[in-house]
C-alpha cells in the first residue's frame, strides 16, 4: 500500500499534545511512520493516554538529531508552511502535494514534514524540501501543528482511494450482467419506444447505438439492467390492457 512508503517528520516539536495529536491524525489516515527531530521530552505512556488506540504507531517511532539523518533515505520531500517568503520555493497546496508524494512512494519512502509550533521551519529545512506546501486560509494563516499534519494526511488517504478502510458491500450484490442480458434488454427497449412512437422520423439505429452507449457507460448490474427493461416490457403490456396496440 502507498500509503506505508509515507513518513510524516516533525521538526523539534514542543508540546507532547501536538505529538500525540499527529500520531491521531496519523493513525486515522493510514499513515504509520512518524520521525521526530529533538523533540520535547515526552512520556510515550501519556502519548497513548491522549491518542487512544495507537500504541503500535508509538512504538515504532523514530528519533533524530538532524533532519539530513530523519530523510535521507526519502526520495520526495515536502514541508508545510503557513506562509509565502522571499525565497523561490516551489509553493503547492495539500492536493498537489499528496498526488506527487504519492506517485514517489513508489521509488522509496516519501516525507512530509512539519515544523515547530512557534516558528514553522526555518528557510535552512525548507531550502532540503522539494516543495513548499501552503494551506488555503483566510488572512490568519497560523494553524496548530497537529491540524495542519490533519489536513496534509486527509489528502493523501483521499488521493490513496480510501486505501485503508474495507467497506462492507451491499447486501445481496447482483453480478454484472451477461451479454446475452443486454441484447434482451435492448431488443425489449426498442419495442417500448417504438410502441409510444418515440422514433418517428429519428433514426432508430442511431437512437438504439446512443442507448447502447448510454447503458454500457452506465454499468448496471443484473438487477438493475432487468429492471429497465421491465420498464420498456410494462410499457407494451400496458398497451395491450387498454386497447391501445
Amino acid at each position: 500500500m502507498r500509503l506505508d512508503a509515507v513518513v510524516v517528520v516533525l521538526y523539534e516539536p514542543q508540546n507532547p499534545i501536538n505529538i500525540a495529536a499527529t500520531i491521531r491524525a496519523m493513525k486515522n489516515m493510514g499513515v504509520s511512520r512518524l520521525r521526530l527531530v529533538r523533540p520535547v521530552e515526552y512520556d510515550p505512556y501519556r502519548l497513548e493516554g491522549i491518542a487512544h488506540g495507537t500504541q503500535d504507531l508509538i512504538e515504532r517511532i523514530e528519533r533524530f538529531e538532524s533532519f539530513d539523518d530523519a530523510v535521507a533515505d526519502c526520495v520526495r520531500v515536502v514541508g508545510f508552511t503557513a506562509r509565502r517568503r522571499g525565497a523561490k520555493w516551489r509553493f503547492i497546496d495539500p492536493r498537489t502535494s499528496a498526488q506527487e508524494l504519492l506517485e514517489s512512494a513508489a521509488d522509496g519512502p516519501v516525507a512530509m514534514v512539519l515544523g515547530r509550533e512557534d516558528s514553522g521551519l526555518p528557510n535552512d529545512i525548507l531550502d532540503r524540501t522539494h516543495a513548499a506546501v501552503v494551506i488555503p486560509t483566510t488572512e490568519h494563516a497560523s494553524l496548530n501543528l497537529a491540524q495542519a499534519a490533519l489536513l496534509g494526511l486527509y489528502e493523501l488517504h483521499l488521493a490513496a482511494g480510501d486505501a485503508t478502510r474495507w467497506i462492507a458491500p451491499a447486501k445481496k450484490l447482483a453480478p454484472p450482467p451477461t451479454a446475452e442480458q443486454f441484447e434482451r434488454a435492448f431488443v425489449d427497449i426498442e419495442h417500448g419506444l417504438a410502441a409510444i412512437e418515440f422514433f418517428k422520423t429519428r433514426n432508430i439505429e442511431l437512437i438504439m447505438r446512443s442507448v447502447r452507449s448510454l447503458l454500457y457507460r452506465a454499468s448496471p448490474d443484473a438487477r438493475e439492467l432487468a429492471l429497465i427493461r421491465a420498464m420498456h416490457i410494462e410499457i407494451l403490456r400496458y398497451l395491450e390492457r387498454t386497447g391501445r396496440t
